[in-house]
């Protein structure tokens, strides 16, 4: 008996001041669960043949909390770890994760994040950089440009009136005696009712011996008026010794109560550095919004590459080994559920 309650003493005494500190400054638990299954295939001398998958579309766990300091000041922290619900593997942290100071300066955080570039352009997307249709089979030069990245230090700005602004640079921890690798990036967005427009910029340095600079300025956005909301950006990316890559998206979605019909067209010349290359990708959507948490989407994707191009799915791409054409297709549905 006294063992079972000396045993008591020593659990209450460890638990309750997690348990006081919690109740005075919060500590959030929140997730993601999203799978597809797909049919998907690509035409070309370089080709796949049709077959089913399941595919997780970036499935997620995450805990975060603030502390108030006084004088208007908090401390943030963010831990977030992607899982596959359809397979085992994955690292702790390993998403946006990080510390940092909040006031009426803004916000200040380090650690591991999505760079200001990877913020705001998916906001112009309707399925984000996930599924088939994501906008890095196409844009951002194909997702090198949709960075989430390590040793990052980044500033946020408050909300002045709909204006925000953020600002990132990497440490150079990858130093050499021939290369000193380092990423910047800034972003200025807009946002107010049915508005929400960007600019963006973001530079990789010393990325390899053959490339020492990528640079990249994107802008764009979106407008809703009654169940429309229309999208659309242009990104131009500059790198050492390739001609400029230019794309651009444009997109709608009409919304008719729980229902939403998305369309949208990519297109992109000299990515994935090779100058000559080019693709028009294009997708279809439907979005059954069971509730704010939960959406059923069933979608279509189907991308033109040239002899030289290489765009493909925005998530699990399929791999164009050998030369020539490759012409991706694919058909999915899946469930999305967040808490």
């Amino acid at each position: 008996m006294n063992k079972k309650l000396i045993a008591l003493a020593v659990a209450g005494a460890c638990v309750a001041p997690t348990v006081m500190a919690q109740t005075a400054n919060p500590v959030t638990l929140y997730g993601r669960v999203y799978l597809t299954v797909e049919s998907v295939e690509a035409d070309g001398p370089a080709g796949y043949d049709q077959r089913t998958r399941m595919t997780d579309q970036a499935s997620l766990l995450g805990v975060r909390g603030t502390e108030d300091l006084g004088g208007g000041l908090k401390a943030f922290f963010q831990l977030e770890t992607a899982f596959a619900p359809d397979q085992t593997g994955g690292a702790f942290a390993n998403r946006n994760s990080g510390i940092g100071l909040q006031g009426g300066f803004g916000s200040f955080l380090i650690g591991r994040w999505d760079m200001p570039w990877k913020s705001a352009t998916i906001a112009v997307d309707p399925f984000g950089d996930l599924t088939l249709g994501g906008i890095t089979g196409t844009l951002s030069d194909l997702g090198n440009f949709d960075r989430r990245d390590n040793n990052v230090a980044q500033y946020w700005s408050p909300n002045m009136g709909g204006l925000a602004f953020r600002l990132a640079v990497t440490t150079n921890e990858g130093k050499t005696a021939t290369l000193d690798p380092q990423d910047f990036g800034a972003n200025v967005t807009f946002t107010r009712g049915p508005v929400y427009l960007f600019g963006a910029y973001e530079k990789h340095e010393d990325v390899s011996a053959t490339i020492r600079e990528e640079e990249g300025f994107a802008a764009g956005g979106s407008f809703s008026f009654g169940p429309v909301k229309i999208g659309g950006q242009y990104q131009q990316i500059e790198k050492t010794a390739r001609d400029d890559q230019k794309s651009w998206m444009a997109n709608i979605v009409y919304t008719l109560g729980k229902n939403q019909f998305i369309g949208q067209y990519m297109t992109s010349e000299n990515h994935n550095n090779i100058n000559g290359a080019e693709c028009d990708t294009f997708h279809l959507g439907y979005q059954y919004n069971f509730t704010k948490r939960t959406f059923m989407l069933a979608q279509y994707s189907e991308i033109d590459n040239n002899d030289l191009g290489r765009c493909n799915f925005g998530a699990a791409r399929i791999n164009a080994s050998g030369a020539g054409e490759f012409d991706p297709s694919g058909f999915s549905v899946g469930l999305r559920h967040v808490f």
